[in-house]
């Protein structure tokens, strides 16, 4: 009996290892033709696989439950027609291996991210996306190539190579127009091209007042609202909403027809900008999309460069000159969501004497020790809560009753398929770009394994020294408070879908009760709001993510007049 159960044991890892090897001779060999360019390329290879076409599969990977599949490799120097290999080596999410893939039939995509390599003035060279004029979303940026969808049958056990062809490229952008009220500027910055060893451009879509050429003699304060890459001025809209627009539904806050909501209020905008009694500002949509996310976290950064000196001291200078902005630190006030929230924070902290408040909605996390759910100070791994006997999944995102969708570990891992070394386009990698010094490779210092989650403590100090907003104020706090008083406001829902008010309280519990001088400034929480809530007490989510531009002018308006100097035109632009 012992001697029949050995020689089955045999037998079983005998088919084990058979299947293994077996296993592992399914790939797509991916290529492009010479007809898109001649030319080698260097970037991430990309292979979507999903179980329906409803849209195509690059689309259909996310952080969701029903997230499909992708697969990625680097590449360099690949010629026109030479087949890239996605095999078992591919890292993928959320099925880590195609090894794994159940068989059965599946919609397969492929596309490269094309990068390009950037001299910069540290002395590496580094190898990053070579267009981000779609903000860096590389399913859509131009010149990315993709192959159309193709159906497949896969089984992952049987030696194959399926052919896959990028024979399709990202079109241009169509450049916004501009009209009476909304402009687009761009301005070569110095500060960063210096940095970048090539032109680098910050713009800027920019909402002029109401009577603007009628009043040439007017002066306006300005709003400048920080946040994602925008393609236009978004929110304003001169006609009544289309009547013929089909309603459509939105899963986000359970309502039907909200195209046609937010129409309505863009046009409910307008209304309000050129009434006779409406305040005359000029709001500032700064954009400063680069090559590793959508938007630069206006702040100067050892992988970035120097972008919040860039939009401090060269950018919004340059806009107020332009537009007849009073270019006074009175008369600037910043605000935005999210990242936006964090910017508008950021920029309000490091530079004290040329702003005169900042609005911050559910910001990105402002105090590390809240790092979403992760304290990179005192946590060894930011993926589990770890006991003696078991571990416990960190979530990533809830909903406003606590169901998780996703975990921190899995919304790492899709970022990793996605692109390495800090180069998927996506949250963590910016961040972990943005916080970060130069590691030896030239690429952001990880500050955790991206595959295990082991936190790097000395990148996590660096972190503290110059990015956790909440330390750098109680460090230095008797330098800048002063400076400060009356400036920082902070709104974040109490079930933000991120964690994000953890952080808030934090912070809350600093500005509350030790600054000396008082901050003087307001710290508010949305009951049971979501992801974004800004301060708004009186509608939902749906509603008063739409009402930016308007919801704070109120509390600006107070500000000035509480904080103007002596002298100060408060006159020329309340016409």
């Amino acid at each position: 009996m012992k001697k029949l159960f050995s020689f089955s044991l045999f037998l079983l890892t005998i088919i084990q290892i058979n299947i293994a090897q077996r296993s592992t001779t399914l790939s797509f060999a991916v290529s492009f033709p010479e007809s898109l360019t001649s030319e080698a390329q260097d970037g991430r290879i990309l292979l979507f696989i999903a179980d329906n076409n409803d849209t195509e599969p690059r689309f259909q990977v996310n952080d969701n439950p029903n997230s499909q599949l992708v697969f990625g490799i680097d590449v360099e120097d690949l010629q026109p027609g030479e087949p890239a290999l996605v095999d078992s080596k591919a890292f993928g999410y959320p099925i880590r291996s195609l090894m794994q893939i159940p068989a059965g039939e599946y919609w397969v995509q492929a596309m490269i991210n094309r990068y390009d390599t950037y001299d910069l003035a540290n002395g590496h060279a580094v190898k990053l996306p070579r267009s981000w004029e779609a903000g860096q979303q590389f399913r859509r940026e131009p010149s990315n190539f993709f192959s159309k969808p193709q159906k497949v049958t896969i089984s992952p056990v049987l030696k194959e190579t399926i052919a896959i062809q990028l024979t399709e490229e990202n079109p241009p952008m169509e450049k916004p127009k501009d009209n009476k009220y909304i402009k687009h500027i761009q301005m070569k910055s110095k500060k960063l091209s210096a940095f970048w060893g090539r032109d680098m451009y910050l713009g800027a879509h920019i909402l002029l007042p109401h009577g603007f050429d009628e009043h040439p003699e007017a002066k306006y304060p300005v709003m400048i609202f920080h946040g994602h890459w925008h393609q236009d001025f978004g929110g304003f809209r001169m006609e009544p909403p289309d009547p013929n627009m089909k309603p459509e539904y939105s899963t986000r806050f359970s309502l039907e027809g909200y195209n046609i909501i937010q129409q309505q209020e863009a046009y409910d905008f307008y209304q309000k900008w050129t009434s006779d009694d409406f305040p005359r500002f000029i709001v500032i949509d700064i954009q400063h999309a680069n090559p590793y996310y959508d938007d630069s976290y206006a702040v100067n950064s050892a992988n970035l460069g120097p972008y919040g000196d860039a939009i401090t001291y060269e950018f919004i200078p340059h806009i107020e000159k332009l537009f007849r902005g009073q270019g006074e630190e009175w008369s600037r006030f910043l605000y935005g969501g999210s990242t936006g929230g964090w910017e508008a924070l950021a920029a309000q902290v490091f530079y004290p004497d040329e702003y005169n408040g900042c609005f911050a909605a559910c910001p990105d996390p402002i105090d590390f020790r809240a790092y979403t759910t992760v304290n990179i100070y005192e946590d060894q791994n930011a993926y589990y809560y770890e006991g003696k006997y078991r571990k416990v999944p960190r979530p990533g995102r809830r909903d406003y009753l606590g169901n998780v969708t996703t975990s921190l570990r899995d919304a790492n891992l899709r970022e990793l398929a996605l692109g390495t070394n800090s180069r998927s386009g996506d949250q963590w990698d910016i961040w972990e770009a943005v916080y970060s010094p130069v590691g030896e490779n030239g690429y952001p210092a990880r500050i955790w394994d991206k595959e295990t989650g082991d936190i790097d403590p000395h990148v996590a100090n660096y972190w503290k020294e110059n990015y956790d907003l909440r330390y750098i104020l109680e460090r230095d706090w008797d330098k800048i408070g002063k400076k400060l008083e009356g400036k920082i406001n902070i709104y974040c829902g109490d079930m933000d879908n991120y964690y994000l008010n953890n952080a808030v309280y934090l912070m809350e519990d600093f500005l509350e009760k030790t600054t000396n001088p008082f901050f003087g400034g307001e710290v508010d929480y949305g009951d049971r709001a979501e992801h974004c809530w800004n301060g708004d007490h009186e509608n939902s989510n749906a509603i008063s993510r739409l009402r930016y531009n308007t919801f704070y002018l109120p509390k600006i308006l107070k500000r000035i007049e509480e904080s103007a100097p002596k002298g100060a035109d408060l006159k020329s632009w309340r016409y």
